[in-house]
């Protein structure tokens, strides 16, 4: 699996070990040491892994308390994205922390979450019945997402929020100054990924397409083949590929693309 930050991309490896490249000003790539680690999730500037028995590990900015997570147990999913990690327990309730001025974190009464997204300012949640909740910033209406059905994987770009639908089509809510939620044409998609500004979709066929900013060329990913799984930092697109090699395009200020 392969997770992106906005300077930094972590990847995990088969014996459950972790690897990093990229900004590392907070501590976020001092992961080497991870083991047992069965998912990977990276915010601004810190990165958190989910161990094979259920507890968290982190590292990297703690600001907000965003790393607190040393005492969570019996999680299944883990989520993290600018200033807040979430996590996702056995039995479907949530548990978050960091960052909560926009109530974010505020997930108490969420129940039956199978899968979770955070963005900016908000947190997304996909119910074992397909349809989706949200909390936090809408602004942008990157919440309003309560009338969605039939989802089967949810994204969250800044001020944007992305749902998969059971039929391979995407719907999209939220901000779309960088065209970022024309995604309306696309179809035969397992897979959605969102950056600050860009739409990534991995299609049935393993090529993938992209839409909104594309700056630092974090768009152009037309000649990627036998990807397997993709993961959008703020301005940079990470895939990974069914021989468990990485390729990624945008933004490399920080070397989070020398994978």
């Amino acid at each position: 699996q392969v997770a992106a930050g906005v300077g930094h991309t972590v990847g995990l490896k088969t014996d459950g070990t972790v690897v990093a490249t990229g900004a590392n000003d907070d501590g976020q790539c001092d992961i080497s040491e991870w083991t047992n680690i069965k998912q990977v999730a990276a915010g601004v500037g810190h990165t958190v892994g989910l161990k094979t028995d259920g507890t968290v590990i982190a590292s990297g900015r703690d600001v907000w308390s965003q790393c607190n997570v040393e005492m969570w147990a019996d999680i299944q999913y883990i989520s993290a994205e600018y200033d807040h990690t979430v996590g996702i327990k056995s039995d479907g309730t949530m548990i978050a922390t960091g960052f909560n001025f926009w109530d974010q974190c505020d997930l108490n009464w969420w129940t039956d979450i199978k899968q979770v997204a955070t963005g900016n300012r908000h947190t997304v949640g996909l119910k074992a019945d397909g349809t989706v909740v949200a909390v936090g910033d809408n602004n942008h209406g990157q919440c309003d997402v309560e009338n969605w059905k039939h989802i089967q994987q949810i994204a969250a770009g800044k001020y944007y929020t992305i749902g998969l639908k059971n039929n391979g089509k995407v719907v999209v809510s939220g901000v779309n100054n960088n065209g970022q939620c024309d995604v309306e044409s696309w179809a035969d998609i397992r897979q959605v990924a969102a950056g600050a500004y860009h739409t990534a979709g991995l299609k049935n066929d393993r090529t993938v397409v992209a839409v909104g900013e594309n700056y630092s060329g974090q768009s152009s990913v037309t000649s990627w083949t036998d990807i397997q799984q993709i993961a959008l930092g703020g301005y940079h697109t990470v895939g990974l590929k069914i021989n468990g090699t990485v390729v990624a395009v945008g933004d490399n200020n920080y070397g989070q693309c020398n994978v």
